[in-house]
């Protein structure tokens, strides 16, 4: 589905990733760990065409992605949730929906993706006309992803959804996380709870430096010496 090959991407002058390969398979969710500033953001970001690669590609499908505009990335199917949300907190939460539906496609569609989504987040339904800034940390989070939703992705970037949850909102975001999981839609996530990350999903890759240094399989990661020395931190 998701085929990234040995990108370089820089900010300025400065690299921030080198030669980073990634393979997702339609109907996986996998993610990327690692320490502050390795890379897992910018990683995201490159796929959704905020950032553009210096060498090598991103292909969805076997088309090219790192050539398009970021809204004709969105129209392909890939969605990408930011870290910290990014609301418009002086709108409600019915008009923030709305604002993730800007592609012909979801515009047509929007009534029954509103429907899907608040039965996913049925708060927000109750929540509807009420601004953005009134929500609490975790309804906001649930905002931000039912946003990311509207758009009906195939491909869902999430980054650092758990980031200041209660643990008990934090089961509320990856159970439905996992349910979105279970409707068919692939999701590329990246999570600083280490344990909760590899716990969730079916895949990792480890990032250190801007590089990609260790990925396989979840529960053997979870296994993995190195992991946990590495991690134990936050693990």
């Amino acid at each position: 589905m998701l085929s990234i090959n040995s990108i370089d991407v820089f900010y300025g002058d400065a690299q921030a990733l080198w030669d980073i390969t990634i393979d997702i398979s339609k109907g996986e969710m996998v993610t990327l760990i690692g320490a502050n500033g390795a890379g897992k953001s910018t990683t995201l970001k490159t796929i959704a065409g905020l950032l553009r690669p210096k060498k090598g590609s991103i292909e969805f499908f076997g088309d090219r992605l790192d050539t398009l505009p970021v809204n004709k990335i969105c129209e392909r199917g890939i969605s990408y949730v930011p870290e910290g949300r990014r609301l418009f907190s002086s709108l409600t939460v019915l008009e923030n929906i709305r604002m993730g539906a800007y592609t012909k496609g979801a515009r047509q569609r929007f009534d029954d993706s509103l429907e899907r989504v608040l039965q996913l987040f049925p708060i927000l339904k109750e929540r509807k006309n009420q601004l953005a800034g009134r929500l609490s940390g975790g309804e906001q989070q649930m905002l931000a992803i039912a946003r990311g939703l509207i758009s009906n992705p195939q491909l869902l970037l999430l980054d650092e959804a758990s980031l200041g949850l209660a643990p008990k909102v934090l089961d509320q975001i990856y159970g439905a996380i996992h349910a979105l999981h279970e409707q068919g839609i692939t999701i590329l996530f990246v999570e600083q709870n280490v344990q909760l990350a590899l716990t969730a999903a079916q895949r990792a890759y480890v990032l250190e430096n801007g590089k990609i240094v260790l990925s396989g399989k979840s529960e053997e990661l979870l296994k993995n010496e190195s992991v946990k020395d590495a991690y134990i931190g936050i693990w």
